[in-house]
């Protein structure tokens, strides 16, 4: 019986050959025309009549041949011969079986959301991440940078909010000094230019117009009752948010979207605009004033003015917005614009409203393995959320970006999906891998992979070899029930 090749995601096609290649030692990479045992790089336009992200490797008795319409597709495929090197190379000796892979994904958006507000990740952990998400072709490294419990980046012209809005009350052992901190413009620059050589794109989450507790304890003057306000310590959902009916709160903004705008080179800036509550709002003599002055008729029809004038602010300055999918509600008065993107996290119900509004849709429901801080079994001794069902490795490979319900012109909307880490329970960097992998190799074969050629049963076999690669790499990883 003929080796396989254990490659995740899982290849478009795989034609296997007779014999294999061997090689003492890894070979290097040259030109078309080489000596044997070496890699050839070769341009094959044909690849991108599928995608510009496919390529092709040609694996023979006496060469290895790397072919790719693109820098992208370059890109993956010699990141599917790291796979291969960091399994099958062995006692100094690189054994394949000689076979043609041919691949392209099916989705253009392969994403991980880090949430580094409620933990403070280093770069060095982030950047370790990053050489890990390239290896399984995830291009899109969604990083949550604001929330109730931490402000992560410098904005020049309000400087509290890192000097206040970035440490908070250490929630582990309160006698200690507070904890958190912020990312400087280099570190920021640093962790961009990383990812972009790995062809991973960044994409910054400030978090609006809920979730502003770091923001009210640096400025109190913007919330509805002036204060006092503290950075949360807590983690759930707070009633305090941006004061609606205050004109000052657009200032803050217009300066901390422009130092986005300076930072992220990403076209698309993540808006949050989840888990707003209105109660400020309806007691706020101000926000009751605005309310009136807009024409609206409830509270909640606030959130979709501010979401309107947040797209518009970005449209301005050359973005594009993504917000979870509550920005969908209220909206009869201030319209969605029309190339917002909406990230349906509560499930498929969202994505499905969005598609057929005519929006981009990318997938993360928390129904279907793709909240990664989630317990990984249902174990009280696994790490993870408590008060959330179980999300198994199973769970996240059967997560499918086309919901069932929708319809094949719902389909051309939706661009990918993701996987997202909350930080609330993973207050430390090899906690975080262990609750990443191997859910993630699973979500990327989700988004990667034809949904024709997946089988949960194959995978299971293939990443039983992966793992061997993630042990090389030093990352550690969940190893129990899987379904």
């Amino acid at each position: 019986m003929k080796e396989q090749l254990s490659i995740i995601p899982k290849p478009a096609a795989i034609k296997y050959g007779e014999g294999f290649f061997k090689s003492g030692g890894i070979p290097s990479v040259i030109k078309k025309e080489c000596d044997p045992k070496q890699i050839a790089l070769d341009k094959d336009g044909e690849i991108s009549l599928k995608s510009h992200e496919g390529y092709r490797l040609i694996i023979e008795k006496d060469r290895i041949t790397a072919e790719a319409a693109s820098k992208t597709g370059m890109h993956n495929v010699m990141e599917t011969f790291r796979q291969l090197t960091l399994s099958e190379f062995k006692d100094g000796v690189l054994t394949l079986p000689c076979a043609e892979i041919t691949d392209y994904p099916r989705f253009s958006w392969r994403g991980l959301m880090l949430d580094c507000s409620r933990y403070f990740y280093s770069v060095p952990f982030i950047k370790n991440l990053l050489d890990v998400l390239s290896l399984h072709h995830i291009n899109r490294f969604h990083w949550h940078l604001t929330d109730d419990q931490g402000w992560r980046f410098k904005v020049n012209e309000y400087p509290l909010l890192t000097e206040i809005g970035s440490l908070r009350k250490n929630y582990r052992i309160p006698d200690l000094p507070p904890s958190g901190g912020f990312y400087s413009d280099d570190e920021i620059r640093e962790v961009i230019d990383y990812a972009a050589l790995r062809h991973i794109e960044v994409i910054p989450e400030v978090d609006l117009p809920g979730h502003a507790s770091a923001i009210l304890a640096s400025y109190p003057e913007l919330g509805c009752t002036g204060g006092p306000y503290e950075v949360e310590e807590r983690f759930g959902i707070f009633e305090d948010v941006l004061c609606a009916g205050n004109g000052k709160i657009f200032d803050l903004l217009e300066k901390v979207l422009n130092t986005v705008t300076r930072l992220f080179p990403s076209k698309w800036v993540h808006i949050g605009g989840d888990e707003v509550l209105y109660n400020r709002w309806e007691a706020c003599p101000k926000c009751q004033s605005r309310l009136k002055e807009l024409g609206l008729k409830k509270s909640s029809e606030l959130q979709s003015w501010i979401t309107f004038k947040l797209a518009n602010m970005l449209a301005e300055r050359g973005k594009i917005a993504i917000g979870w999918d509550e920005i969908l509600e209220d909206t009869e008065r201030f319209k969605l614009p029309k190339e917002t993107v909406v990230m349906s996290w509560r499930g498929d119900e969202g994505g499905i409203k969005a598609s057929r509004l005519g929006h981009y849709v990318i997938m993360s429901p928390c129904t279907c393995g793709c909240y990664l801080d989630y317990r990984q079994f249902d174990n009280r001794e696994e790490p993870g959320a408590l008060y959330a069902k179980a999300a198994t490795v199973c769970d996240s490979y059967s997560m499918d970006p086309v919901s069932a319900s929708m319809n094949k012109e719902d389909a051309k909307f939706v661009i990918g999906g993701q996987g997202n880490l909350w930080s609330e329970w993973i207050y430390a960097g090899k906690i975080a891998q262990y609750m990443i992998f191997p859910r993630l190799c699973a979500i990327a074969e989700s988004v990667w992979s034809a949904k024709e050629i997946k089988d949960f049963n194959d995978f299971e076999k293939r990443l039983t070899v992966h793992r061997q690669r993630l042990d090389n790499l030093g990352i550690n990883q969940y190893r129990g029930p899987l379904r």
